[in-house]
Parts: C-alpha cells; structure tokens; sequence
C-alpha cells in the first residue's frame, strides 16, 4: 500500500505563497488604563507605561506598540469611551471600595464588544474576593506580580483571540492551547509561554528573503489560547482541533463547575481521541501525577520547581517544533543529527535512517517542523502523509525533498532578496547586494519576477516562464567604488574611451564583494552576464537602453580567474558611464552626467554549450505595439523578431525572423522560396568559452564570435528551428532533413506548435502592458536542448516601457497629396508633429556606393556635431539600415552620431533593398527620444522620397556621398503612429505664413 494515498498528484499541486500582509489585521492600538494614580506609578515601576510597552515590543522586533491612556475614576473612563476608540480596557481596582469590580462590570454592560481585563496585585484578599465574585462578564483577571511583560501578553492574548478565527481558517496559523484556572499562575506562565512564542518567530522569519518579509512573516506566529475550565477547554480544542500546535495543561482545574483534581488527565483522554500524536505538556505541583502524563505519551513539568520557566522552556522548543529539529534513534532516544533550517532539512533527508525517519513522520514531526516555522502548505501537504501504510520509505523521503524544492522555489519566485552568500543557492532566483537602487534594470527584472508569480499561467509544464538566476549589485557599490578610488575628476574629464577604461580597470571594487562574489560563482555553475543597469536606464520617458555596456563572461574553473574576469567586466560597466558616447548621449537628453548612477547586473548566461562556445537557440525582442502591421495584423497585436545565437545579434540590426504573436503563420519572409532565401538569417553570436583575454575593451562583445548557420549545423543545434531547402523540387520543407540549404524558420515551433512561445509572448505582452500602463518591449531567450524535444525553458531577460508620444494628429494622412511631400511613407515609427526642422541632409543615390558607408558614417557624425552645437534639428534620409554593425547592409552610424535627426529615414534602392531595422535598442531610442523613422519602398508603392525637389534647392553643404538642404522657412513633420503614417512637407506660403 502506498503511504502517499491521500496526496494526489503531487507534480500538479503549485504552492501559493501565503499573503501574511493578510493576518493579525485585527490590532489593539489604543488602550484604556483605569486606575489610581499610585496604582499606575506602581505599574510602571518609575516610568511611563507607553515607554515600558515600546521597550517590550522594541526588544521582539514587534511592531504597533499600543498607546495608552490612564484615567483614575469610572466617569472619566465613560467620558474617555464615548469620545474615543479603544481595543482594549485594563481595570486595576482600588482595594479600598466595598465593590471592586462594579466598575468593570457597569463599564462592559455600556460597552459589551471591547474586552476588559482586570489586573490586581496578588494577595489572600484579592483571592478571597475573585473566587466569591461573578466575573462572567469580564474577560480576564490577571495578577501583578511585578512582571513588566505581563502587559505585553495580556495585549498579544487578546490580539490572539480577536484574529485565531480568521487567521487558522485562511492560511493554516497554529494554536498553542494554554489549559490553567489559577490566576497567580497563568498570570506568570503566559509571559514565559509568549516570549518563547515569539522569539522564535524570530527565529523563523530570519529564513525570509529580505526585511520586509522578515517583518510580515512573524504574522504566522502560532497564537495562543488560554482556558480556565474544562468546558472551555474541549471547547477552544473542538473549533481548532486541526490546528492545534500544542497544549499545555494543568491537571486540577474545574469540570462542570467542581474542581476535578484530575480534570486535566481527563482532558488529555479527550484530546487523545482525535490527536494521538498531539503533543501534550502536563503541569503540576503534584509529582505523583507524572504517571499521568505518562499514560497519556505526554510530557510532565512540576510546577514547584524552581527551573520551571527554564523547564516550560525546553518541553515546547522540543515538542512544539520549535529549535532545531532533532533526529532521534527511537528506541534510544539518543541524537543521531541536528537539523537547523528548511535548507538543511532539505539536504540532510537522504542520511535519516529510515528507522528514525518513520517514528519522526509517525508523529507529524515534519509538519509540525513547518508548522511552527509559518510555512503552511508544506505542513499541510506532509501531515498526509500516513507512514502505517508505508512499506519503503523511500517515497516518503522523496516526497519531503521534492516538497522543500518547489516551496523554496515558489518563495523565491518573485522576490528581491537581501543577498546572503550561507544562503544563496540552486533555488534562489534574485538577491541585491547593498542598500542603493537595483537601477532600471534591476527594477525591470524584479518587476518580472512578481509579475510571474502573480500570474501562474505562465508556469507551463513544458514550456515555463524563468528570469535566469540574479544578483544586483546596486548603486551604492558604485558611488563606494567612484569615492574610494577618486575617480570622479578622472571621469569627468575629456580622455579618450580607451584610457578610461584603463584607469577604471586599475581602481579597486570594495573587498567585502570578493567573499560575496565567490560563493555566487559556487552557486551559477554558466557564464555569467555583466550588464549595466543605470538609474536612468529603461526608465519612463528616460530612453537609455543599449548605451552602456554589457560583458559576458565564461565559466572558468579557476574561480580567483572569473573573480577577476568578473570584477574587471564591472569596472568596464561602470567606465562606460563616462565614455564619450554615453556623455554625447547625456547632453542629448538634457540629463546630467553626475547625476548618473549605475548598479550592475550579474545573470547567469541563457544557452546551450557546443564544444567551446555557448549560445541560445532562440533569442528574441518583443514589443505590444507593432508600427509595420501586414494583412490581418493590427498595430496592438504586436511584434516580435527573434534569432539563432546571443541576443545581442538582434540589437545590433542582424536579419531575424519577424512575425506577430497572434498571427504566428503570417510570416512575410517565408511567403515565397525566393523571399525567404534572401532574407534568412546568416550568421549568429556565441560566447567564446575557451580563449577569454586577460584585458577588457572598450568593445563590449570582444569575447563574442560570429559564426555561421552552417557551424550550428555542425553542433547539432538546428534540428528543431529550421526548415530545408531542397534545389531540386525548389521547394522549403517544414523541419530539418539531410542536405539541402537549412531556413531558420522556426517552423516546429511557430507553424506547429512544438512549444507555445507565440502564445507566451502574446500572454507576456498584454499582461507587461496591463501592468505597466504603457506600451512594453521585452527580451527574451528560449533554452532548447537538442536531444530534448518535450521541454524547453523560456527566459524573460528584461522589459521596459516604450516611450510613446502623446500629441493628438488631428487629420487623416492618407488624405495628403504625395506632391505636396518630401518623404511620404505608409510605415513609420514615431507619433506626433514637429514644426521646428529646417533642414534635410541626405544621402545622394546618384553617389552611394555601399562599400564607403563608414566614410559616409564619420561625414554624418561631424554635421550632426554642428547640428548639436547649435542645438536645432534635421531630418535624415539614406538607403538601407541604419544603425546596422555590418557596413554592407547600411551605414553603421551609432546613436550620438545622428543624436539631432528629428526623422530618420530609410529607403531602398532597386539594387541595394533592406528591409527596416525595427526590433533594436538604436531604434527604440530614436523613437523614446521623440524622433520619428520612416521606411520607404518607393519600388512597391511603399512611399515616396522627393529627391529631384531636394537636389533643385541650393546646398548648404555637399560632400561626394552627402547633401544638406537648408530652407528659410520650417517643415512641417507629421506622423501617425496608429496608422503607421508618416509626412514630411515641402514648405509653402501656408507654412511660410
């Protein structure tokens, strides 16, 4: 028989993280203090109450600290209490009156929902008077004994019982049952029983992964109970039997209104009933009824005994759950282990002899270890377990581990933790280290952790949704770094790229990171990702991605190596804060240098190794808005390219395939054999695994190489993305078969649906957009092992907002007349008018000549210069990509260098014909920066570009390659962003007006 029964289908139970922000809502803040003057002096002991209380809470790390507020006689309680809201009255009645507790009594009847304890010094009269005295409507009568904390229990006891209901009924929070009719002795034993309770939720929450949850966590706590009867405790126990952490009881307290010397044994018997393993701790002053407790398999305290709290102590950090959890041999009992933490259960489960590990699951000894830790769902799931059904253990063991794994997982899904190198291991997703901002980023990776979590649709069994593992080293590393090494006026100064670099290389990161850095090495056993993460980056309305630099860096057996590797990749992230390009970049702006602020990313690296390289199989750029719509597709459906080998590729404007998401098949490049040869993907990036140099460049991706489609042929990485084309039949077949040329077409995927990344990615963007409030663009990576075709792994790398200008077009562009345009394009990026451009430099179609396109790239840079000096505007028109890395494919100018083109412009020529460039972080900082983008295929009725108007207007200036047009009077720029249409007007008298 199986000892797993009762779980069904355990791979399919996902753990929900327990919201404790939901428990202990109910709270006591203002309380009601009736007593004398000296009665309140001797209550606080020379100082004031609400000091004495913060003390208290300060000292557990509790939060809401009561106020109190005293009042000496019964009038000005009621005054007190028609005017004000209290949670809570304490009566210390003035042994001098005839009736002292009419008060209380008259009190309750006028305001019966606030609970009244009455606190007395302890003294045979105050006896004599409480057991003659109807106390039925007071809640509590506690004696004074001088404890200070007793205030702080009678406040966490109430709070206990205003929130157990809903607490236990939510999440699962535990009960201790406190069984005891003698005021004098619960008065004393509840602090005791508190303050153990709550230092080890302490204890507990220091498993939570950053402050926080640290605080939050102690909300879980077990609550605590107190009975005086009999009834009352059958009854406390019947509504939480389920719940139930444990109980201690006295043995002599009153059964059906007698005292019953043995009331507590017989209660015992009816726990017994329906929790034969409830731990049960017995107390009394009568040592002869340990045979009691005894019978009963519970443990015994003696209540004379001096060590008594040190006794009560020891008896619940042993069978409450609480401590360490000791394996024991059962018929010993002697120590075999000593588990500490989740983390240590979990890799010490395998060495329990399964002698031990029967008796401790015979009686739920693991989920009580849950239980006290507020770690519900495991508990819940593990108290099914039914070990008298159980021939191999085996199972059981199995099941304890894979339970610890998926909640550690789902714990830290979702979560910045503060970074603990004891702590950070396989199951740990995303931690910070110092205290500064995670940068742009950071912020975005963290947003997308929670954003899983909280959508767990994402988490598909075959194709889940991961961000790789991360560690942020956050923005006060970098200003500790900048100070120490005094290297601001280094920074600030006009040296070139190459000697900052240089002098940033030879500056020390701050020592306490080595120790950090090393374990984090232990844990990510691939490369690792260097990437910047700047304050500014990726933020609202604040376009600064793909400005600074990204290093990738091997794994290496050394680990002082990639220790050194990876320090030095840091410095090259901070250096390139202050290259020229990212100042150019500042002032373009209007932002101010040091203002700046980096934090650096370290991610694991997504890919699969082939010999001595390493790269994905899909890596790709999404975004929730797609401005070149085809057939049925519209601009909210979005777009998306993606690409063999490292992302970077598709940054840097490499030919990718582009489709959209909700129209998967309706692949324009695939549409024809002739189409789909021509515009396929050639080459792809890897991370060099083997030869990594001893010096850092300027160029971040110095470690990359560039290989061919043919070279992933050869490692085996084609098998699943690719369609065949076979020269014979002329045709494209769907998937990878022998020779023939290989289409990285994604077809299995894609057109069959081999994994759901269409509709991921779909999903993805409409929940990235929902969250943010605004348009988004993701990146993204897949993991597909080539032997492995059931299960691939998609990881979302980063997402950011799409800076979308918000002017209203108040007019149909379709309707204007081409003649009355210097460019008219049906595909156009950017929204909104522009009524301040002059001027139009050009790329002369006559001259061009696709072999200069550097020199034509250094002419540009030096008028945009000018352009900048003055601080106007021009618009930029040229044929092929712009931005693009490969010098044949466009002109490879760089962002800074074309920083003032308020439109940027591309067309093709019949024999030189690109298709757009969208998909990069060049052009998603032309359009953040308000700067518009055309694309004109004049061939195909894809636009107009009016060249013989521009060549009949004088020059302003002209090179062999280019020409710059000035007019008197501005040009008028229009672009409609929904509709993909775009303008820009020739000046005439109604523009010059």
């Amino acid at each position: 028989m199986n000892c797993m029964s009762k779980i069904k289908d355990f791979q399919k139970v996902a753990f929900k993280d327990v919201s404790f922000a939901d428990l202990m809502n109910k709270r006591i803040y203002n309380v009601l203090l009736i007593a004398t003057e000296y009665d309140t002096f001797m209550l606080e002991d020379d100082g004031r109450v609400d000091e004495q209380i913060f003390n208290e809470y300060m000292s557990l790390s509790l939060r809401y600290p009561p106020r109190f507020t005293q009042v000496s006689t019964e009038a000005e309680a009621l005054r007190e209490l028609a005017n004000r809201t209290f949670e809570l009255i304490i009566f210390m009645p003035n042994m001098m009156e005839a009736d002292i507790f009419g008060a209380p009594k008259e009190i309750k009847q006028q305001f019966p929902a606030i609970p009244i304890v009455v606190l007395t010094p302890f003294s045979k009269e105050v006896t004599r008077r409480v057991v003659n005295e109807d106390l039925s409507v007071i809640d509590y009568v506690f004696s004074w004994l001088g404890n200070s904390d007793l205030l702080l229990a009678i406040i966490k006891l109430i709070e206990d019982n205003m929130n157990a209901p809903d607490d236990t009924a939510s999440v699962g929070v535990q009960i201790i049952l406190l069984v005891e009719d003698s005021i004098r002795f619960y008065s004393s034993a509840l602090p005791h029983l508190y303050k153990v309770v709550l230092e080890q939720s302490q204890e507990f929450a220091k498993e939570a992964l950053n402050d926080h949850q640290r605080t939050l966590r102690m909300r879980g706590r077990p609550k605590i109970k107190l009975a005086r009867t009999y009834e009352e405790a059958t009854a406390i126990y019947d509504r939480y039997r389920e719940h139930i952490l444990g109980i201690v009881s006295d043995m002599s307290f009153t059964r059906e209104g007698k005292k019953d010397m043995l009331a507590g044994y017989r209660f015992g018997q009816y726990v017994r009933e329906t929790g034969p393993v409830t731990p049960i701790i017995m107390e009394s002053s009568e040592s002869s009824n340990r045979e009691y407790a005894r019978k009963l398999g519970a443990s015994f305290i003696d209540k004379n005994s001096k060590s008594y709290p040190q006794d009560l102590r020891e008896k619940i950090m042993r069978r409450f759950g609480f401590g360490d959890f000791v394996i024991l041999e059962p018929e010993t009992k002697e120590e075999i282990m000593r588990i500490k933490d989740l983390k240590g259960l979990q890799h010490q489960i395998f060495n329990i002899p399964e002698r031990s590990l029967r008796y401790h699951l015979s009686r739920n000894h693991f989920s009580r270890f849950f239980y006290s830790r507020a770690m519900f769902p495991p508990a819940e799931l593990l108290k099914q377990i039914d070990v008298n059904m159980c021939a191999d253990l085996n199972d059981a063991r199995q099941l304890i581990f894979d339970v610890i794994v998926q909640y550690r997982q789902m714990k830290n899904s979702g979560v910045v933790a503060v970074y603990q190198k004891e702590r950070f291991d396989e199951y740990s997703n995303f931690a910070r280290i110092g205290e500064g901002s995670l940068g742009g980023k950071g912020r975005g990776l963290a947003f997308i952790g929670a954003m899983i979590k909280r959508y767990p649709m994402l988490d598909q069994e075959n194709f889940p949704v991961n961000i790789p593992k991360t560690v942020v080293l956050c923005t006060d590393i970098f200003d500790e770094f900048m100070e120490t090494n005094r290297l601001y006026p280094l920074a600030l100064s006009d040296i070139s790229d190459e000697e900052m670099l240089s002098r940033f290389l030879e500056a020390e990161l701050p020592k306490r990171l080595v120790d950090d850095l090393m374990a984090f090495f232990e844990v990510v056993k691939r490369p690792i990702a260097v990437r910047s993460s700047s304050l500014l980056e990726d933020a609202h309305y604040q376009p600064f991605a793909g400005v600074y630099s990204t290093y990738m860096v091997p794994n290496m057996d050394n680990k002082n190596e990639m220790l050194r590797a990876v320090s030095d990749a840091v410095k090259g992230v901070y250096a390139s804060v202050f290259y020229r390009d990212s100042k150019a970049y500042m002032t373009a702006t209007s932002n101010l240098i040091d203002q700046e602020k980096m934090a650096v990313v370290l991610q694991e690296v997504v890919g699969v190794r082939f010999n001595d390289r390493l790269y994905p199989l899909i890596s790709g750029v999404a975004r929730s808005l797609n401005f070149y719509p085809i057939g049925k597709e519209k601009a909210e459906d979005g777009i998306v390219n993606i690409a063999l080998g490292l992302g970077k590729y598709i940054v840097d404007g490499g030919v990718t395939l582009r489709f959209s998401p909700r129209h998967p098949r309706n692949i324009l490049q695939m549409s024809t054999t002739e189409f789909a040869l021509k515009e396929t993907q050639t080459h792809f990036l890897a991370l060099d695994m083997k030869n990594m140099p001893t010096r850092f460049s300027v160029d971040d991706s110095f470690n990359l190489i560039r290989l061919g489609v043919k070279d992933a042929d050869e490692d085996g990485a084609l098998k699943f993305i690719v369609s065949t084309y076979e020269p014979h039949d002329q045709i494209i077949r769907d998937g990878y078969y022998p020779g023939g040329r290989k289409i990285l077409s994604f077809a299995n995927i894609l057109q069959h649906d081999m994994f759901p990344l269409a509709k991921t990615l779909d999903t993805l963007l409409q929940i990235g957009q929902k969250e943010m409030g605004r348009p988004v663009e993701i990146e993204f990576a897949v993991n597909i092992h080539p032997q492995k075709r059931d299960r691939a792994s998609f990881y979302l790398l980063q997402i950011r907002p799409i800076v979308d200008q918000k002017e209203m077009i108040d007019e149909d562009l379709k309707r204007v007349d081409p003649n009355d345009t210097i460019l008219w394009s049906p595909n156009s990026l950017g929204h909104g008018i522009s009524n301040d451009v002059h001027d139009v430099l050009y790329v002369k179609t006559a001259s061009f000549d696709s072999s200069r396109t550097q020199t034509i790239a250094a002419e540009i840079e030096a008028i945009n210069r000018e352009f900048s000096g003055r601080g106007c505007y021009y618009v930029l028109v040229g044929p092929g990509r712009w931005g693009s890395h490969d010098p044949w494919l466009g002109i490879p100018v760089k962002w800074p260098h074309i920083s003032h083109a308020r439109v940027i412009v591309e067309y093709s020529l019949d024999h030189y014909r690109m298709d757009p460039s969208q998909g990069t972080h060049f052009f998603q900082n032309l359009t953040s920066c308000g700067a518009g983008y055309f694309t004109i295929h004049p061939s195909f009725g894809g636009g107009t570009f009016d060249e013989a108007f521009l060549n009949a207007q004088p020059a302003l200036r002209e090179t062999e390659y280019l020409r710059l047009v000035h007019f008197e009077h501005p040009i008028t720029i229009k672009i409609d962003g929904r509709q993909g249409l775009g303008v820009v007007m020739k000046p005439n008298e109604q523009t010059q007006e």
